[in-house]
């Protein structure tokens, strides 16, 4: 589709088959951390194939924004869901993280073998720069749609100053934002009208086309709320859960199994903020607590997280499985490793399909309401400018890559990651390449940097 062909029509209806597709590809190229892993479901889901309007896409992501856990995954879960039911959100949000599950399990295999990772980083070293190519081009992309007005522009000012230079935390940016949408929206009059929704993506619909989930489609009947639909998903979610704790209780031999489950339950719930607001508590928990891993080997695997798809809390992954080789009673330290991993790669993701099955038939019933969607809204703002942070924060430590907090400007400038950030976001940008082929070149172009030297 060209800039001047504009579709007149909705695109068909995928198949499950088509969705597993797609969702694989994402799995293998969800680079750049949420931010960049928003930009490319914009990119695919909103602009090309057109699966969603931009409206319904923001509306769906303020909501993930609220929650505990991995809010990317969770909009693919809620998109995934919308389309195809209970089995698309199972299939989305496996496939998200599942090529990342099975490369880090192979990673940490490797790592404890061999105790080296440099040739893992010098192939992934060019990817960092396209990061943050891919983070900024989020940023403008969702802040010149989103952004509509003063105000809103305003309040991502507001939420880059507070994280950027007062370290304030996300998620009371996220509720300071929430709190300005409701004022405004219940002050009536043109105030309220800077929040309404959907005023400034109605836009999106003349420049994609009319999407599948479109602004004013209603939601499948499997979508519609009900109070007894919630209290049954609920049940049902409790007692997978307790089932597979009962399960790891039951083999006392594998006790640390159990306390895994236990723990990384607790961390899904504290994600609220994205990984690195629960890193820390994971840190304390695996490192000083069970003593699941070292110092050093936590932020070896943070390091192989932020150069790897999938959401950065994939270093649970890493955690279990160097848990589950340090602490095993298995007669195969790699049975062990990866008994590690599935655990607490499990109950970390189990509650984000939670949220969206319980909670998501809620949100599509309150699409329209001002009081619901002016906080929503707001938030959307705000995101804007904890997005600008983040590019920001990975600019820094890509292009000086020896940089302290004391030093911000210590040690040696990349040159090289400064050409191939600006390369890549002028292919982001003027060129509308696609994002999977401009990390795929970085990826190839930085193992061939390491070879040469």
């Amino acid at each position: 589709m060209t800039d001047t062909t504009v579709p007149t029509t909705a695109p068909p209806v995928p198949t499950l088959g088509e969705a597993f597709k797609y969702w694989l590809k994402l799995g293998f190229i969800s680079f750049g951390g949420p931010a960049g892993q928003i930009a490319m479901m914009h990119q695919e889901l909103v602009e090309r194939r057109r699966w969603i309007s931009e409206h319904r896409y923001l509306h769906a992501l303020n909501f993930c924004m609220l929650l505990p856990g991995p809010e990317a995954i969770q909009l693919a879960i809620y998109i995934s869901w919308l389309m195809h039911g209970v089995k698309g959100a199972v299939m989305a949000g496996v496939l998200f993280f599942l090529p990342a599950f099975v490369l880090l399990s192979l990673l940490a295999g490797f790592y404890l073998s061999y105790g080296e990772v440099l040739a893992v980083q010098g192939i992934f070293y060019a990817i960092k720069p396209a990061v943050v190519a891919v983070v900024l081009f989020a940023a403008w992309r969702i802040g010149s749609r989103a952004l509509k007005n003063g105000v809103l522009t305003g309040i991502a000012a507001l939420a880059f100053v507070g994280i950027f230079f007062f370290r304030i935390d996300f998620p009371l940016i996220v509720l300071a934002a929430a709190m300005l949408g409701a004022i405004g929206g219940a002050a009536g009059g043109k105030l309220a009208d800077k929040f309404k929704a959907g005023g400034g993506h109605g836009a999106s619909r003349k420049v994609y086309g009319p999407a599948l989930i479109d602004d004013d489609t209603p939601p499948p009947a499997h979508a519609k709320f009900s109070w007894g639909k919630l209290v049954v998903t609920l049940l049902i979610f409790v007692a997978i859960w307790a089932a597979v704790m009962l399960a790891l209780r039951d083999h006392g031999e594998h006790g640390n199994l159990y306390d895994m489950g236990d723990f990384f339950t607790k961390a899904a719930f504290l994600t609220i903020g994205g990984a690195y607001a629960v890193l820390p508590y994971v840190y304390q928990g695996a490192v000083e607590h069970f003593g699941w891993l070292t110092g050093p080997q936590m932020m070896d695997g943070l390091a192989l997280g932020e150069t790897t798809p999938g959401p950065l809390i994939m270093i649970v992954t890493w955690v279990g499985y160097l848990g589950g080789v340090a602490r095993h009673s298995f007669d195969n330290p790699v049975a062990a490793g990866l008994a590690g991993a599935a655990v607490a790669t499990f109950f970390t993701f189990l509650p984000s399909f939670l949220f969206i099955l319980g909670a998501g038939p809620l949100v599509e019933s309150t699409r329209g309401e001002l009081k619901i969607t002016a906080p929503l809204t707001a938030i959307t703002a705000a995101v804007v400018g904890v997005i600008f942070n983040l590019a920001t924060f990975f600019a820094w430590h890509t292009f000086w890559p020896k940089a302290t907090a004391t030093a911000p400007f210590g040690g040696p400038f990349d040159v090289i990651s400064v050409v191939i950030a600006v390369a890549s976001f002028i292919a982001l940008w003027k060129y509308k390449a696609d994002i999977m082929k401009v990390i795929g070149v970085c990826g190839v172009l930085g193992l061939a940097l390491s070879l040469i030297r």
